[in-house]
This record gives structure tokens, sequence and C-alpha cells, in this order.
């Protein structure tokens, strides 16, 4: 009798006891289930106005309103993008520090120097865009076709200069390939980004500008984009011609995308994927990436880092036959 009575008295410290257990395994898994609970810092390797700050800055306000917080484009600019991609690389693994790349740069800088940051150092979450290369000149200049340029780059060997965002990036590495097919040498002059390159441009302190074609259509009144690197003309700048229809068969690139440190935990990685798909998916993300002149090129994690170790293994056997490093140190 005395021990019917107790009984209604020990469910409910069961039921005390599992409530209190339910909620510590709540607070335990909490930190991961509540990301994000402040404001995530987007890391861009370049000064501020160049194509892959001007993507990462639209990314932030998408990206801001899906994971409901702020997210804050920090230019940590310098070597050419390494010092914003080490920074990420060392950052802890909450997901409060991610790192917009730029692809070559992402895989050439590791190949050509002892670099602050490895492969194996990031969580791989998604490439976005594609930003053709183009060689552009001031309003004013002499060339008007890549022919005038490759009969005077001819003419006079290494005195033509042609500023880049710095040694082993696509600006760069466009001019590498460029000299390779027309068998020219030009004056490689590099900057620390599209902003500090184009008042140069501008200014006539160089005589070519090797930027992304989203990096200088902006400004199609002050410059004469002589060609482009896609296979064909953009579809977002069709009045511009490609290298190929002009006898050049250059074809290149500038991929951005998003990562994050390495041992990103499953549920922060999962939710920055889908934040990513659904603003890749969303027709106003789209509109503002083409006024920019770049191109959708979204791919997910492990066939991104697909896509990557297979051009890894390209700038390699480039490197190892025309090493692109040089000694000249960013404007």
């Amino acid at each position: 009798m005395n021990i019917d009575k107790k009984r209604p008295s020990s469910r409910r410290g069961l039921r005390a006891i599992a409530a209190a257990a339910v909620g510590l395994l709540g607070l335990l898994s909490a930190p991961a289930w509540a990301w994000p609970d402040r404001p995530i810092e987007l890391v861009v390797g370049f000064a501020a106005g160049g194509g892959t700050d001007i993507t990462a800055r639209t990314v932030a306000m998408h990206l801001g309103k899906l994971l409901n917080t702020s997210v804050v484009v920090s230019n940590k600019a310098g070597a050419s993008g390494e010092l914003g991609l080490a920074f990420v690389a060392k950052a802890p693994p909450d997901g409060y520090v991610i790192g917009m790349t730029n692809m070559p740069g992402l895989v050439t800088l590791p190949i050509e120097r002892r670099t602050q940051f490895k492969a194996e150092d990031f969580s791989y979450i998604a490439n976005l865009v594609r930003d053709p290369s183009a060689f552009s000149v001031n309003a004013g200049s002499k060339y008007r076709t890549v022919a005038d340029l490759v009969a005077d780059a001819k003419a006079r060997p290494g005195e033509i200069s042609y500023g880049s965002t710095g040694v082993g990036t696509d600006d760069h590495l466009a001019m590498v390939l460029f000299e390779r097919l027309t068998g020219t040498r030009l004056n490689h002059v590099p900057f620390n980004g599209a902003g500090p390159l184009r008042n140069a441009l501008f200014g006539g302190h160089i005589v070519i500008g090797g930027m992304n074609l989203g990096e200088v259509m902006p400004f199609k009144s002050k410059v004469v984009v002589l060609g482009e690197a896609g296979a064909a003309r953009s579809r977002l700048a069709p009045e511009v011609p490609s290298f190929v229809e002009q006898g050049v068969n250059l074809v290149f690139s500038s991929e951005r995308g998003i990562v994050a440190p390495r041992n990103l935990s499953p549920e922060v990685l999962q939710k920055l994927t889908e934040a990513l798909r659904t603003m890749a998916a969303d027709p106003e993300f789209q509109k503002q990436m083409e006024d920019q002149f770049t191109e959708m090129d979204y791919l997910e994690g492990a066939a991104w880092k697909t896509r990557l170790d297979k051009a890894t293994q390209e700038f390699t056997t480039l490197w190892k036959s025309n090493p692109w490093g040089d000694a000249q140190r960013p404007q």
C-alpha cells in the first residue's frame, strides 16, 4: 500500500531526470544547431573594388538574409591572395570565418611557392561564378585589336607593361599563356587587386590591364577591351571579341567560390551548403551576377574539389615547362 502511494512520485522523478537529460543534450548540441548566432566574416584576399571583392559583397548580402545574420566582408590583401586564404585556413572551424576564393590562385600559389596554407586546410563549400580574363587598354591607346598588340610586342620584346592582380593569379597566368601562344614577351607589373590596377591603367602608368571582363565592363567608356578569354563571345558582353576569334587560342577564367577551415562540423557545413545552393538558384542573385558581367558556375563540395584537383595537375605541368613566378613586388 505504501509502495503504491509512492509510485506517482517515482514516475515524476524519472520524468524529471529524463527531461534534464534531454535538456543537457540540447545544450551540448546547441552550438552547431544554433549556428549562426553572431556575424560571419567573409574574407577576400584582394583590395576592395576588384571582381572578387564585388562578388563577395553581393554574396554577403544574400547569405546574411538566408542565415539570418550579418555577413561582413573583410579585405586582407597581399601576396596575390595568399594572406586571405591563410587567414581562413588558420581560423577556428566554427563557420564564423569563411573565404571567397579565386581560382587559379587557390591552386597555383602552393605550386609556385611555400604558402601559409595547403589544399587540405579547407572545407570546400561551393564554387559560384566564373569571370573570363581580358586584356584592356586605355581608351586613347593606339591598340585596337589583339593583332595590334602582338605586332608591337614582337617588335619591342619586354617593353610593353602588363598589369595583373598578382603573381600566380588568373590575370598573370593569362599573360603567361598569351606569351606562350604568340611568341611575345611583356613586362609584368603586379598589383594587390583590380582596383589599384584599374587606376594605374586609367592614369596611363601601365599599357595593358589584365583584368576579368566583369572588372572592366562597368568602365567601358574609359577602356578598349582588346579581347576576352572565353571560348566564344560572352552573352553578357557580346560587343567584346574573344581571343579565339582573333587567332589566339586563349581560354581562361577566374572562378570564385566559398571555403571554410577544414574540420567544419557536418551541421554547419550542411547549413552553409544549403544556403549557398538556395542563393545560387535565386533569380535575383543570378541577375546581379549578370549585371556584374560574371557567369554562374555553381558546383558543390566534392565535385568542386575534384575539378580543383584536376586543375592542380594541369598547372603543375605548366609550371614544370614554363615557371611563371617572378621577383617583382606588388605596386
